[in-house]
């Protein structure tokens, strides 16, 4: 059979690396997204690029206040919002020239059959199909989405003025992150969620240092509440709490978390389960030489991980047999302020629940003069190894976290055992020299 493109690309978020990567190297390509200028996806244009960029912005205002410093700091909304969308059509701009040799499609895409994939009446065919289209944010029944009362993190990365308060339902990453942002740009904030602790799936004692950070922040934290109802009124928006019990709020932002966006695929041939579209270790669908990678497929929701899927499967179709990606290696992290939290590999509810056995080591932060003056003094390292002495993983609380579990990142790739880790040297004074401290406890 002759088809139009070597590979069709569904979805412009970080589908268009592979699309470049295939381009260059000699394949036709088509990358199909029903909004060109939004090319690079959620994590540019709607997640994790301005989240981070208003996050930033927030620690200015949280470390002006400290007793040292005369005067006051504001955030201006309407100007970070410009400096925001300036930034975004300079990183759209060298995405869509990176994309030189892609045919993009604009329409809303629509995989009708094997091979084929229809565009706003127009069939085309390729001999493989990379989908990734990516995922939503998810709004639990009962809660009616209004864009202006009740929001989502679409409508607060485009706020042009702070509200005097606002209340965030949920505690996964967009809720942390959210909350944290508000409350130190010195928004009245109150973080509402379903459970006792956050951070369940950490370390215990990390759980219980976040909790004390948000309250330092000035957060006022609502535990095990689950919302029934909200809805925007005259008064606010109403919410009615599982409990019946009653809460106003001038503003709801819902951070329940996001779903895989499936719509797209329209053949029966393709196994849809209850996180996305069903892939083997491979990315590969239930039909042969059909991908699915990043949000769509339900695995890991971050945007390097959707990276990381798209190069592998296209590399495998250029013939390179890559090694397999280990997604347990893959860093995750949620960016709060001023610590943030950051695993790679196994962490200790993932031990515990194993019963593998396995050793710990625990370096709190707190009376270490650097960790003082730089705003780490709740933070944590801890690192875990094996009956061998391999290293397992780590969970590190701490400014720029996500940044220093790199070191353990490249330990687990590396396999390397405790050993190898204790003839690292590290900086002093510095976060990373308790990382090296923690190596050399086990």
């Amino acid at each position: 059979m002759d088809y139009d493109y070597d590979i069709l690309f569904l979805g412009g978020g970080l589908n268009y690396a592979g699309a470049v990567v295939a381009s260059k190297a000699g394949l036709k390509c088509a990358l199909v997204e029903k909004n060109p200028e939004h090319l690079g996806g959620t994590c540019l244009h709607n997640g994790c690029i301005p989240s981070k960029m208003y996050l930033e912005a927030a620690e200015t205002v949280r470390k002006a206040k400290k007793r040292h410093f005369i005067g006051s700091v504001a955030l201006d909304m309407a100007k970070l919002d410009d400096e925001k969308e300036a930034l975004l059509a300079r990183a759209t701009a060298a995405i869509t020239k990176q994309c030189a040799k892609v045919d993009i499609v604009k329409g809303e895409g629509k995989l009708v059959a094997s091979h084929t994939v229809e565009v706003d009446g127009r069939k085309m065919t390729g001999r493989y199909v990379i989908l990734g289209t990516g995922s939503r944010p998810f709004i639990p029944e009962g809660i009616e989405y209004d864009g202006k009362g009740v929001i989502t993190s679409d409508e607060v990365l485009n706020l042009k003025a702070l509200p005097k308060k606002i209340a965030v339902y949920g505690d996964g990453a967009i809720g942390l992150e959210m909350a944290s942002f508000f409350a130190s740009a010195g928004v009245e904030t109150e973080l509402i969620w379903r459970h006792e602790t956050l951070l369940r799936n950490a370390h215990p004692t990390i759980s219980q240092n976040l909790m004390k950070q948000m309250e330092s922040l000035g957060v006022a934290l609502t535990p095990n509440k689950e919302i029934r109802s909200a809805k925007t009124t005259k008064r606010g928006v109403h919410i009615v709490y599982t409990d019946d019990s009653e809460h106003y709020v001038p503003t709801l932002l819902v951070a329940t978390g996001r779903r895989a966006v499936t719509d797209a695929v329209e053949t029966p041939e393709i196994e849809i389960g209850k996180k996305g579209i069903v892939t083997d270790e491979h990315f590969e669908t239930t039909l042969k030489d059909h991908y699915a990678i990043g949000d769509c497929n339900g695995k890991l929701q971050l945007a390097h991980a959707a990276r990381a899927e798209v190069l592998y499967v296209v590399r495998r179709i250029l013939g390179k047999k890559p090694e397999t990606i280990d997604l347990e290696q893959v860093v995750k992290f949620i960016h709060t302020l001023p610590c943030s939290y950051a695993v790679v590999g196994k962490s200790k509810a993932e031990l515990e629940r194993s019963g593998m056995e396995y050793s710990e080591s625990v370096v709190p932060l707190n009376g270490l003069p650097f960790a003082v003056t730089h705003d780490g003094a709740d933070g944590m390292m801890i690192v875990y190894d094996d009956a061998e002495g391999f290293i397992l993983g780590g969970e590190i609380f701490a400014p720029n976290a996500e940044e220093l579990i790199g070191i353990v990142a490249m330990a687990l790739a590396g396999e390397m055992d405790a050993a190898t880790a204790k003839r690292t040297i590290l900086a002093h004074p510095t976060f990373s020299e308790s990382l090296e401290k923690a190596f050399l406890r086990l």
